[in-house]
């Protein structure tokens, strides 16, 4: 992956995952899979529009949205409290960051 990126767990010990500024949304997106059966899903839908299966592909999670486009992936919070409410990332850098989250789900709910 392109990005930095480290974990970390929250007050109520929850794995989460730190990404930088710029595509800091990502992290809120990836934080509701909470299945590595849905990450596969989600990297099937990713390999579909890089293989022009189809053009886009969007999916809409508990707070965020993303469309997923051949070269890039645009995140974009749904409840924005802030004015910057998308962030933008390669497409296949989207993908290694579902990867690298799949990794991580077996360990998200250990204490």
């Amino acid at each position: 992956m392109n990005y930095s990126y480290s974990f970390y767990r929250d007050h109520l010990n929850m794995l989460r995952i730190k990404l930088p500024e710029n595509i800091e949304l990502f992290s809120d997106f990836v934080e509701d899979i909470s299945t590595e059966d849905e990450v596969d899903e989600y990297i099937t839908y990713v390999d579909n529009v890089m293989n022009e299966v189809y053009e886009n592909y969007e999916i809409q999670l508990n707070i965020t949205s993303v469309s997923i486009n051949k070269e890039s992936t645009i995140v974009k919070d749904l409840f924005p409290i802030e004015e910057n409410h998308t962030n933008t990332i390669e497409t296949e850098q989207f993908r290694q960051l579902l990867l690298i989250w799949k990794n991580k789900i077996p360990e998200r709910f250990k204490e």
